[in-house]
């Protein structure tokens, strides 16, 4: 089991807000597919009318989407949703926004009503503090903070945050706008104004400098959400400081058996890698940033039976230094050593190996 702020959870797994998170049937699915949490679709005093189409693929990992808040009224979640879920066994957080006087009327209705814990998202994130320093003072259940990826000097404010007594913080949400273009009409994909915010595998290593910012500066737990759609990626989001994997594009894109596999591909990279827990591996990589003008010296190391000799390393060098003809070539002379020909190798059959480290 995996601990919450007190709530036990099946699996470190929490689906962010989203489509998948539209009403209690659903979340339940999501639940029995191996999600340890689900956030509702956010409640507002107002129900949303999106605009149609509010949705579209961007790449084969990623979305854009310019949907808004919950198309429920809040009496449908406090009265009918939230009871469910919680006769369910669900472990339900509420997402509630956007405003202070939005907040300050529906917190105490959803936490009586049976949320396990509170997720607050406002779009001026400035308002996030008073939200936070209201709700505490309203309910009992622990209460999350949900920030946008573009604040400023992002470590400093979760500080103010946990000083304002917020229990967690879900590091980020969507980044935008963004939008894409029918080049047959030349109209936007997404109706309404057009513009939408981007999710998914593209917004990886966004997310990842966000949570690495925040974990330098709080020590609450944070779920990372942006980007996750492999075992791998949830690795990175730990190493990076998160305590929970949050998943929003993911099922919706593959399906909500993709959770299971998610969960199970985690795990086998943890033992794989010799972490016990995710404790172990949470934030390892802060021991390993380093001055910034700091060099690491390497050489490469080629496996030819592991070689398909695809090609790759030598299209994408830069400088023409790579061969590979009968056997694998490397001008020294001409090399950068960059590292892309490595990175980009489908089966390490080019690795780099560190050899020391120089300062220029």
């Amino acid at each position: 089991m995996y601990n919450l702020l007190g709530v036990e959870l099946k699996s470190p797994i929490i689906i962010g807000s989203g489509p998948l998170s539209y009403n209690a049937e659903s979340m339940k699915r999501l639940s029995d597919a191996g999600a340890g949490a689900v956030v509702t679709k956010t409640i507002r005093k107002e129900r949303a009318i999106n605009p149609a189409p509010h949705m579209v693929k961007s790449t084969n990992s990623s979305l854009i989407n310019n949907e808004k808040w919950t198309d429920f009224e809040p009496e449908r979640w406090i009265d009918e949703e939230i009871p469910k879920l919680k006769e369910m066994g669900v472990v339900t957080i509420a997402s509630v926004g956007h405003t202070l006087e939005e907040s300050s009327e529906l917190v105490e209705k959803v936490a009586k009503a049976g949320a396990d814990i509170i997720e607050l998202v406002s779009y001026d994130y400035t308002d996030l503090i008073p939200i936070v320093k209201d709700t505490k003072k309203r309910v009992s259940i622990p209460v999350i903070a949900k920030l946008p990826p573009m604040i400023e000097n992002i470590g400093d404010f979760c500080k103010e945050l946990e000083e304002a007594g917020v229990d967690a913080i879900t590091a980020c949400d969507s980044v935008g706008p963004a939008f894409r273009i029918d080049i047959e009409t030349g109209k936007p994909l997404l109706g309404g104004n057009g513009f939408g915010w981007l999710t998914g595998e593209v917004i990886k290593p966004i997310t990842l400098h966000k949570i690495y910012e925040i974990r330098r500066k709080v020590n609450v737990p944070i779920i990372g959400l942006g980007g996750c759609m492999t075992g791998s990626d949830a690795v990175e989001m730990v190493m990076a400081g998160a305590n929970f994997i949050g998943v929003c594009t993911l099922p919706i894109l593959r399906g909500e058996a993709s959770l299971g596999k998610l969960f199970n591909d985690f795990k086998a990279h943890l033992h794989r890698l010799g972490y016990n827990s995710i404790d172990e591996a949470c934030g390892i990589v802060h021991q390993y940033m380093g001055d910034i003008n700091e060099r690491t010296k390497f050489e490469f190391i080629y496996d030819e039976e592991k070689c398909t000799r695809c090609n790759l390393c030598v299209k994408v060098c830069a400088y023409k230094a790579r061969t590979l003809n009968e056997t694998m070539e490397l001008d020294k002379e001409e090399c950068r050593y960059c590292g892309l020909c490595a990175s980009v190798c489908p089966t390490k059959a080019l690795e780099v190996h560190e050899l020391q480290k120089a300062y220029n």
